[in-house]
């Protein structure tokens, strides 16, 4: 098959959307597809670029200002007059026989939608982020964003879409009913070997810590969904337990509220902020965390399912249920704790902390459930099986 892969973040950038959307077109590549990859510029990244079987094009953008409304991620967008045009050439001169877009939102999505409908080439969206905010003013300009621009513009292509959780799936059949062909239930994939093996007394030195420092880990950029504001407010009743104890944020700080209430409790020396890093440098403070925490808008995302693939035992605010077709098991797999509870959150973390041989035996059940249900190789074949359907189909 000759696949386009679509996604206004691609590395360089990192983020979920970002390294999903190489893994899986990298995927396509080595498996044999010819892969076109069409992206927005990004720092200085190269306008044209081939690596590992992928043709790589990053189209001029803008970035828009870091804003609380945008949920404060800095966005690019590559829409300009010429885009429509340049778009058509390069698609024209490809031929792609299927179009896998990430993100609903994007302009490429929407681009790359209109090439489609007038082409009649079959098009799969994957669906990464809820267009929500927890402030209602915010959360109300999102769900008008959502039927007065996303949806219509969703209505013109007419994709199939990836459902990668329980929430994900209420959201796309609440907001996007009726502009979508279908729906395919395939969860998010992470590369099991990539997050084992790291050196955790390395990520410890950088950050000053001593061996046996309890020490919890939040992996993710911090967004008004995932604003890590109740893991600081549970921190009172771990350091009841645990005074020594660090709360460390991997991630960039977009939305710095947890830094201020951790503030305004007098436990800002127990909440260590690192920012972004090297996605290579993510193994080593897996293998330095103790348990692994941090809210996905009560859901579980990449940065979850890389904690458990490194066997680290994870706390999630979120539902037993968040996978469709895969169950997994309260204080087996990992600790499940109601959205919100701050003190079920901080007793879950005091359990794991007090019992380490528990929580190495329920992070060796995770690493089992990750391999068996949530490795890159296993959510590449359940995406091919569905392109090559859509093929077929057209055919």
């Amino acid at each position: 098959m000759r696949i386009v892969v679509v996604n206004n973040f691609f590395p360089p950038r990192v983020g979920g959307s970002s390294h999903l959307a190489d893994a899986l077109a990298r995927g396509y590549a080595e498996r044999g597809h010819d892969v076109l990859v069409v992206t927005a510029s990004y720092g200085d990244a190269p306008a044209r670029e081939v690596r590992d079987g992928l043709r790589i094009v990053r189209l001029p953008s803008v970035s828009l200002p870091e804003t609380r409304l945008a949920v404060s991620f800095d966005i690019s967008f590559a829409s300009r007059p010429s885009l429509g045009r340049r778009l058509a050439a390069l698609l024209d001169d490809f031929r792609p026989d299927v179009i896998h877009q990430h993100g609903q939102f994007f302009d490429l999505t929407w681009a790359t939608g209109m090439y489609a409908r007038r082409h009649q080439v079959p098009v799969l969206l994957s669906v990464h982020t809820r267009l929500e905010n927890p402030k209602a003013h915010y959360h109300g300009v999102f769900r008008v964003l959502d039927a007065t621009m996303v949806k219509p513009a969703l209505r013109v292509s007419q994709p199939r879409v990836v459902v990668m959780d329980v929430l994900m799936d209420e959201y796309i059949k609440g907001r996007y009913k009726g502009a979508y062909r279908g729906l395919d239930y395939i969860p998010v994939g992470v590369d099991p070997a990539w997050t084992a093996g790291g050196d955790g007394s390395a990520a410890r030195a950088a950050l000053g810590l001593d061996p046996q420092v309890p020490m919890i880990l939040s992996l993710g950029h911090v967004i008004p969904l995932r604003d890590r504001v109740a893991l600081v407010e549970a921190m009172p009743d771990v350091l009841a337990e645990f005074p020594d104890a660090k709360l460390v944020v991997v991630g960039k700080v977009y939305y710095d509220a947890f830094e201020q209430r951790a503030d305004e409790l007098g436990i800002r020396s127990s909440v260590i902020s690192v920012g972004a890093i090297p996605k290579a440098q993510v193994p080593d403070f897996l293998a330095a965390a103790d348990v692994e925490s941090h809210e996905q808008g009560i859901g579980l995302g990449t940065a979850t399912l890389e904690a458990m693939a490194a066997g680290v035992p994870v706390v999630a605010p979120a539902r037993e249920d968040n996978f469709p077709t895969i169950p997994l098991r309260n204080r087996e797999d990992l600790w499940f704790v109601p959205p919100g509870d701050v003190a079920a959150l901080g007793s879950a973390l005091r359990e794991v902390l007090r019992d380490r041989v528990r929580g190495r035996a329920v992070g060796a059940n995770a690493q089992a459930v990750v391999h068996e249900s949530f490795s890159l190789e296993h959510v590449l074949d359940q995406h091919l099986d569905v392109l090559e359907k859509m093929v077929a189909d057209r055919g």
